[in-house]
């Protein structure tokens, strides 16, 4: 599966390719928008909404993009770029990653992803959310966007399986004979 000192389980390999497709949902909804659709979204007074200006365009593209990028970066965490820095890194390219230098960004990033998306979802089943044209936009909006509620959890289990790879020394065993 990978060249990285310790074996990476299975399960941990496949979640941090799996993250990446958390966030792309959300990313395809976005791109409709600038694309010209209103994806169903209404303004106040009941007329769709559009995204105005080659600004906001730019801003949903690129936020889009940074998006799968910050998704992308998990798969560090069951890489071997994610225990020895790549070479054409300055400064610190072929250079061994120390264990807390990705532990602790991770973790934060997580329970940042959770905060974050857990407020962001706190309205999206009543009827003080975002205003639709009618339900299936809003069911859409919801089964794109849902998925980021799994990316912080995710990325802490992960952070976890590359701790214990990275940080835990394995058991000794003492011989009493």
């Amino acid at each position: 599966m990978s060249t990285t000192e310790r074996p990476v389980p299975r399960w941990a390999y496949r979640l941090a390719h799996l993250i990446p497709f958390m966030v792309l949902p959300s990313g395809l909804w976005r791109l409709g928008l600038v694309f010209g659709s209103s994806m169903g979204m209404l303004d106040a007074d009941g007329n769709a909404t559009r995204l105005a200006g080659a600004g906001g365009k730019v801003y949903v593209v690129s936020l889009t993009i940074f998006s799968e990028l910050v998704a992308l970066t998990a798969l560090g965490m069951v890489s071997r770029w994610g225990e020895v820095a790549p070479r054409w890194i300055p400064l610190i390219g072929g250079r061994r990653v120390h264990p807390y230098a990705a532990i602790i960004p991770a973790t934060l990033g997580g329970l940042s992803l959770i905060a974050l998306w857990t407020y962001a979802f706190r309205d999206a089943y009543t009827d003080h959310f975002i205003p639709f044209a009618n339900a299936g936009w809003k069911v859409l909006m919801l089964a794109c966007y849902a998925p980021l509620n799994l990316w912080g959890p995710a990325l802490l289990v992960l952070t976890w399986a590359y701790y214990r790879r990275r940080v835990s020394a394995p058991a000794v065993v003492v011989s009493t004979r």
